[in-house]
């Protein structure tokens, strides 16, 4: 998945079809019901082809191998299954890790107890407790890994516990069926797997691409002052996150590789900076003076260079060029930002024809436009170096660097509560199900605990579980059904294993074309897991109805008291949710303006994107009002932290006299303070502006008035941004959304 909202073959506004024409091209193409079978994608047609050929080897060497469960190396392969090889990969390595843990676990905990269930069942689900909680903690298929180890140690347990003597068989069998399914799904993922390096560097490179675009196309809508542009903005940030998400599986498909992902993931961490310079360039555009000609014509400039960057960006040979054009403009906006007196220049130095900044015979009048001047000019030139970081990162993504050590790891947000949830979550559905097991006595009542953890442990660290778990349901029902045509109807004619695969090979090939269709992938992902543990294959002979009705209904009820559990313990609530979120970085908001806490870029941007891209998936294709109000209100925070943040960089310099100095500690001491009157930082931040615009007018270091300028730069943002957003700001209540929206010309329609 790349990203890229650019969409061939789509009629352009400058190019647009007329008449009958045009208005079949702009209609939206209708998908019809099933097409997802009878019509795939060439992607998916491939995926449920190669997973199909890895389950049905899978079972033909378990079946060699006379292993007594050989449907658990055909689940391996759906479970390890993913879209690109890269995913595939990486999730192999962390489910057979996962599973190796879980295998060792059980076996301690089964020493620890093996005669007495009501210590070994609150032992197990302190396990999978502890498990679910840590996995919060980590991202992809390293999260996938603690997981596994929390229900494959259930799963091993249960197993055994009717003869606890053997446990370490059954551990030793667990691990060979999963390692078994995981080299089968590998094979035929290289047999089918063609380029893959290049097709990993490649698509590295049209990702990052896709990024570029995106934020020049939102920094030309700002600099042009259009409507829409900021909306626009926002939801270019959960792209972004996906994008630097699947940076680590294109480094698993590279191979031997250097340092190409985290330069990938540094340029994209400048992209995010500088939507975000985009957004407070936005606010100075607004509130201050740029009716002047030479601004005009450097923003007209830097405007066509945008435009054309898409095209040029494409061409790794011609980036050189790029960036020392870039450079030029950063020059132009440095020479008009710094101030001179009229005797330190002459005419003969214009950077820009038909135009004279440094005449400073002004007026009192005039004496404040120029200085909203050269702060426009600042703003600029440091949203142009945020564009040259992003651009240098991106080229050396392209290529390995030799004798390149760059490292760069992007932090995440972590959610302590959000851990503890889960894993009291996860600890409570093995209580629930092996109460019930004591109470019934029930014959499959240990398959029971051992699928409900299984469920548990997948949807565990999701955001939303409950929507997770529920079309799990669905797909487990499909396959309840499916898999009673295979055994009753079918599988008694079975006498081969070449016959077996004519009836379970097209079974499981269309549980892959529903993988691959994003509507029913979250169903067809419990389909294709469960349906061969459904089957009950086995050597030497086929499931009766007994067997198949009485296992498979603890399946089905393991997955329906999963949903019960996330529905009850402990709910998913959006709301709630985002009064978390929003509190959690209004605290380290505050943080940030602390003098004893040194704060980093990186850390902020990191993690507020990710919170980020977490609202933009709760509100769905159509957000509330509200939604939109608590998007656009993080989009501030993160501005205005930047800004924080600069401003304590400018401090850390100093350069700045002690009259200068004091009324910006003073609002940082006010920003560091506020909890609920945030109007009264916005008062003290505008009246450091006013200082510093008197201290301007009679400081004569060059130096110091240019600091003086940066100082103004992000001083102008933190007070409109608090002044604004003094309702989102306020951690001591509920967000509703009042006075909330930027008065800004460009803000969402």
């Amino acid at each position: 998945m790349s990203g890229s909202t650019t969409s061939a073959g789509r009629p352009t506004p400058n190019s647009s079809p007329t008449g009958a024409g045009a208005s079949a091209a702009l209609r939206p193409r209708v998908k019809l019901p099933l097409s997802w079978i009878y019509a795939p994608s060439a992607a998916t047609l491939t995926f449920a082809l190669r997973n199909t050929f890895a389950a049905c080897l899978a079972v033909g060497i378990a079946f060699w191998m006379e292993l007594d469960s050989p449907a658990w190396a055909a689940m391996t392969v759906w479970a390890v299954a993913q879209a690109t090889r890269g995913e595939s990969q990486s999730k192999a390595k962390w489910r057979i890790i996962g599973t190796i843990t879980g295998a060792v676990a059980s076996i301690a905990l089964m020493a620890a107890a093996p005669q007495a269930p009501w210590l070994f069942f609150p032992m197990i689900a302190i396990w999978i407790g502890l498990c679910s909680g840590l996995a919060t903690f980590v991202s992809n298929f390293r999260s996938y890994a603690l997981v596994l180890a929390g229900y494959t140690c259930s799963i091993i347990c249960m197993d055994a516990a009717s003869d606890p003597d053997n446990i370490f068989t059954v551990a030793v069998s667990r691990t060979t069926y999963i390692t078994l399914g995981v080299l089968c799904e590998a094979f035929m993922g290289l047999i089918f797997a063609t380029t893959q390096e290049r097709q990993a560097r490649m698509q590295l490179r049209q990702k990052l691409e896709s990024a570029l675009i995106l934020v020049t196309g939102t920094l030309c809508s700002i600099l042009g002052e259009e409507r829409g542009a900021l909306n626009a903005a926002r939801r270019q940030f959960g792209t972004i996150l996906s994008i630097n998400d699947q940076i680590e599986f294109a480094e698993v498909e590279m191979g031997p590789h250097g340092h190409e992902g985290d330069h990938a993931r540094a340029a994209l961490a400048s992209v995010s900076a500088l939507l975000s310079r985009g957004f407070g360039m936005a606010m100075r555009l607004q509130l201050l003076n740029h009716d002047h000609p030479a601004f005009t014509q450097a923003a007209d400039e830097i405007l066509s260079f945008l435009r054309e960057l898409p095209k040029r960006i494409a061409n790794t040979e011609t980036v050189p060029d790029l960036l020392a054009e870039l450079q030029h403009l950063r020059d132009v906006c440095r020479l008009y930002a710094a101030p001179h007196r009229e005797t330190d220049i002459q005419n003969s130095n214009e950077p820009i024809p038909g135009a004279d900044p440094f005449d400073l015979r002004l007026n009192e009048q005039d004496t404040e436009a120029h200085l909203d001047e050269r702060v426009l000019f600042m703003s600029l030139g440091e949203l142009l170096g945020d564009l040259e970081l992003a651009i240098k990162e991106y080229e050396a993504s392209t290529h390995t660097i030799p004798g390149d050590h760059f490292h760069f790891q992007r932090q995440t947000h972590r959610d302590t509560r959000e851990a503890i949830h889960n894993g009291l979550r996860g600890a409570c559905a093995v209580l629930v199900t092996a109460l019930i097991y004591e109470i019934t006595a029930w014959p499959s009542g240990l398959g029971f605990i051992a699928i409900t953890t299984l469920v548990c442990g997948l949807f565990a660290t999701k955001e939303n579980p409950v929507l997770g778990t529920t079309e799990f349901l669905k797909g487990a029902l499909v396959a309840y059904a499916v898999a009673w045509i295979l055994v009753f109807v079918l599988m008694p004619k079975v006498t081969t294993f070449e016959t077996l695969t004519l009836f379970l090979g097209p079974a499981m090939f269309l549980g892959g074309l529903a993988k691959g269709n994003p509507s029913t992938a979250g169903g067809a992902a419990a389909y294709g897991l469960l349906l061969p543990a459904m089957l009950g294959l086995e050597n030497h002979h086929v499931m009766n109805e007994v067997a198949f009705y009485n296992s498979n209904m603890a399946v089905v009820m393991a997955v329906g008291i999963s949903v019960l559990v996330f529905r009850t313990v402990l709910p998913f609530n959006s709301s709630e949710e985002r009064l978390r979120l929003r509190r959690i970085m209004l605290t380290e908001l505050r943080h940030l303006a602390d003098p004893n806490y040194a704060p980093q870029i990186s850390v902020w941007i990191g993690r507020n994107t990710d919170r980020f891209a977490r609202l933009i998936r709760h509100a769905g294709p159509t957000p509330a009002p509200l939604i939109e109000a608590c998007i656009l209100g993080t989009l501030a925070t993160l501005t205005l932290g930047l800004n924080i943040i600069r401003l304590r960089t400018l401090l850390d310099r100093e350069y700045l006299p002690d009259s200068a100095r004091r009324p910006i500690q003073l609002v940082l001491h006010y920003v560091e303070q506020s909890t609920r009157r945030h109007d009264k930082a916005a008062r003290v931040a505008n009246a450091a502006v006013r200082r510093l615009r008197a201290l301007d007018e009679h400081e004569t270091d060059l130096v110091t008035r240019l600091e003086m300028t940066r100082a103004i730069t992000y001083l102008v943002v933190i007070a409109y941004t608090m002044q604004t957003n003094a309702d989102f700001l306020d951690a001591s209540r509920p967000f509703k959304g009042e006075r909330s929206h930027l008065k800004l010309q460009n803000a969402p329609q």
